[in-house]
């Protein structure tokens, strides 16, 4: 099917946890009440001692998710455990990747992938000129490779990333680092503008954490919204405050409610085409 197939109809809300935080049960519980509030894909984070792209919300997610015992075998076997009907996506880092199974490269990893019904990856630090081997290996296995685009990314890294990318291209919002925002930022437009002759859906993160701020990324162009932080806030705030499974799962599907539902606001305010 491929992960193309989560924007088809409406703009798609994608969510981020870490796999195993704060534990391996709670974990699964919360990621199948994003699916359950809405979610069209998720992005399931694979924890790694190094995660250079995080802010400090998805950085102590992941030393809970370390602590819990995760590992990439215990992760693969989490992505089997879960019962959702949605595509999902591993975020994480080059190295797990290249590392993992009997023999360097990332083969060995995206073949236990696609056996666990993973359908694509986000690796944030491989650069496109380096991402062949993954292509390729994804190529093979029929899974989908997604770039994250910076607004600073121009150029020839541009180019190579346009030409590998499939499922769905990343729209960093910001420049920095993740973390749930306050605002949106005006950048957003202009990067969506640059990629607007890519045959790729355009799904837009970093920063976003209520429905209007889905709302107007939507309506600004977007074909959907990934959204992180916030919901690893109410993992963690949750964690911290001894609150029960259900209650902590209640809340992760009542803002995934409303970041769908600020995302479907978000198509009735795009401009119309001329004659209709």
């Amino acid at each position: 099917m491929g992960l193309e197939a989560a924007f088809a109809d409406e703009p798609a809300f994608v969510p981020y946890l870490a796999a195993g935080d704060p534990n391996y049960e709670d974990s699964l519980a919360y990621v199948e009440a994003l699916a359950e509030g809405g979610a069209d894909a998720i992005e399931l984070g694979l924890p790694f001692s190094e995660p250079i792209a995080e802010g400090t919300t998805i950085q102590n997610a992941i030393v809970r998710a370390l602590e819990s015992g995760m590992t990439p075998e215990r992760y693969f076997e989490f992505a089997a455990d879960l019962d959702v009907d949605v595509p999902l996506v591993c975020m994480t880092y080059y190295n797990l990747i290249y590392q993992y199974g009997e023999s360097e490269g990332p083969r060995d990893f995206v073949a236990r992938s696609a056996e666990v019904g993973i359908e694509g990856f986000v690796v944030p630090d491989l650069p496109a000129e380096e991402a062949g081997p993954l292509r390729a290996a994804c190529d093979e296995f029929g899974l989908d490779l997604v770039f994250i685009v910076a607004p600073t990314t121009t150029g020839d890294r541009l180019e190579r990333m346009r030409e590998q990318v499939s499922g769905y291209v990343y729209v960093q919002a910001r420049l920095g680092v993740t973390g749930a925002r306050d605002d949106v930022d005006d950048a957003t437009e202009a990067s969506l503008a640059r990629l607007a002759d890519w045959d790729v859906p355009k799904a837009v993160g970093f920063g976003i954490k209520t429905g209007d701020h889905a709302e107007r990324i939507v309506s600004a162009g977007a074909d959907g919204v990934i959204v992180g932080s916030a919901l690893v806030d109410i993992v963690a705030e949750g964690h911290e405050s001894g609150d029960s499974t259900e209650t902590v799962a209640a809340r992760l599907a009542e803002l995934a409610r409303e970041l769908k539902a600020g995302a479907l606001r978000g198509t009735q305010e795009r401009p119309q085409p001329e004659g209709t």
